[in-house]
């Protein structure tokens, strides 16, 4: 059984699966015809998928001896990872980088995360490349300084494509990404770290993401620098690589002071930002306090300093505030009777502002303080100088989820820390292929959802790391490669890739 492609009299050319039957060949299957050099690489990747789906594998050598018997657990190898995201990996464009190990780092980031000892091992065992560790550390030292340029470039050329050029709203947020190790250096530096890692050297992470998460750049700043510090240099640098035109900025609210807001709007920037409404001018707090709460109200008010404050009130965020206000409390009433509070403890951090010194030492709770915080449960403010309506503004602003997600991800799924490397040149380069891996994960789960498929993008990695393939090899016959059959679900997933890619 074989694949060829036939030339058609009118000039297009057709892709079969053809099985020899004496002297005669027979057609088991047209895929499609074309006379477009693209098309006719689908259909042959097409034809190479269906001739071991619809045909099925055979686990007898060509003399029809049964050799199930000889096969060890070493025979076995996972092709899934190469077979679904190497598709994704050379669809985005990546393979015009030609490094077979960076598609490897890449691919191996979601699928087999982990050290790079653990990589080397992973290579090893699938029969794909004998490398020692220190080759893989020798390699990261060439991508820092040869292909991370290229990496983004082809990066924010696929994103932009996927958004249809639309990279008019960009979204950023910083997170900290933490060592295990305790000496720190110029980059790696201790810091207010957001994952409880206070002693352990640091550097920041900049992540800069278009709708629906679609990454744009990232940047490293250094473990001790002031977030609010970052936003606008890595602006400025993404519009310079890729021509980009003022976009407009949405972040949180920690991430912009005063000082921060005026550079942006000096430099010809709009921007969506998180409001701290408690913190407002007494006259403005009146005004939001002054109207009816209504599920779905919008409150609009023009600032002295030529910006818009959007007000929206919601029951259920009201219900949610309510509970956490409540639960905050108790922790606070169960910590005092247990006498584990001090004046330490009292400032303005999160449900400590409730706390009072009565007299020299004894702490209490100020309940009226608590009642009286009850009036902003349910309100969520925005600041912006855009012109555009207020449930756009506060749509556009909800999308800010999709970067705290980027964050999640890349730090669980594909476990971007700790980070166990201490030259600059590996970090940067660690960091680059889980940028380059977090667009892989990105475009599968954009792809199943786009073909309505019911298989999370977590459960789609576990059936891809299950996707196998034996080598048979025997005396006197040249090694065979059998794809085993798929199940019900990693059909779907190449169904799919197939189908897109």
């Amino acid at each position: 059984m074989f694949i060829r492609q036939k030339k058609n009299t009118s000039g297009s050319i057709s892709v079969q699966i053809v099985k020899k039957i004496g002297r005669c060949n027979k057609v088991l299957k047209t895929i499609g015809c074309s006379n477009n050099d693209e098309e006719l690489k689908k259909l042959q990747k097409q034809a190479e998928h269906d001739i071991h789906r619809l045909f099925g594998p055979t686990l007898f050598d060509p003399l029809s001896t049964p050799i199930v018997s000889d096969l060890t657990n070493d025979d076995l190898r996972v092709v899934g990872p190469d077979l679904i995201f190497g598709s994704v990996y050379d669809k985005i464009g990546f393979s015009i980088i030609k490094e077979p190990l960076l598609k490897e780092l890449a691919i191996s980031r979601i699928t087999h995360p982990g050290s790079k000892l653990r990589l080397s091992e992973y290579l090893r065992d699938t029969g794909k490349m004998d490398l020692s560790v220190y080759s893989i550390y020798r390699f990261l030292d060439k991508l820092n300084t040869k292909f991370k340029s290229n990496v983004e470039e082809i990066s924010f050329n696929y994103t932009k494509q996927i958004l249809e050029g639309d990279v008019g709203v960009v979204f950023y947020d910083m997170t900290t990404i933490y060592f295990e190790s305790s000496q720190p250096d110029e980059l790696r530096m201790p810091g207010f770290s957001k994952d409880g890692k206070h002693s352990n050297p640091q550097i920041f992470l900049g992540l800069l993401v278009g709708n629906n998460g679609y990454p744009i750049g990232y940047d490293i700043f250094e473990g001790k620098t002031f977030e609010g510090h970052t936003l606008i240099p890595m602006l400025k640098q993404f519009e310079f690589r890729f021509s980009l035109k003022r976009p407009i900025v949405v972040a949180d609210s920690g991430l912009l002071n005063k000082d921060n807001i005026f550079d942006l709007v000096k430099k010809g920037y709009k921007f969506i930002i998180g409001a701290r409404i408690k913190n407002e001018s007494l006259a403005i707090t009146n005004k939001i306090n002054q109207h009816k709460k209504q599920n779905g109200m919008n409150i609009e008010i023009n600032k002295l300093d030529g910006n818009r404050l959007i007000i929206n009130y919601s029951d259920n965020r009201a219900k949610s505030d309510a509970i956490n206000r409540e639960r905050g409390l108790k922790r606070l009433e169960k910590s005092i009777n247990v006498g584990k509070l001090t004046k330490e403890n009292i400032n303005n951090k999160g449900y400590n502002k409730y706390l009072q010194l009565e007299g020299e030492t004894k702490i209490s709770i100020d309940y009226k303080k608590y009642e009286e915080d009850s009036k902003w449960d349910g309100l969520k403010g925005y600041v912006t100088n855009t012109d555009m309506p207020c449930k756009e503004v506060i749509s556009t602003y909800t999308n800010l989820w999709n970067i705290e997600k980027a964050f999640r991800i890349s730090k669980t799924d594909l476990q971007i820390r700790p980070i166990y490397h201490r030259l600059r040149d590996r970090i940067e380069a660690h960091i680059c292929v889980s940028f380059m891996s977090y667009l892989l994960y990105k475009e599968l789960d954009r792809v199943l959802k786009k073909n309505k498929s019911k298989i999370t993008i977590n459960k789609a990695i576990e059936q891809i790391n299950r996707m196998q393939e034996i080598a048979i090899k025997k005396k006197g016959v040249p090694k065979t490669i059998i794809r085993l059959k798929n199940n019900p679900i990693q059909q779907e997933i190449l169904d799919i890739i197939i189908k897109e890619f």
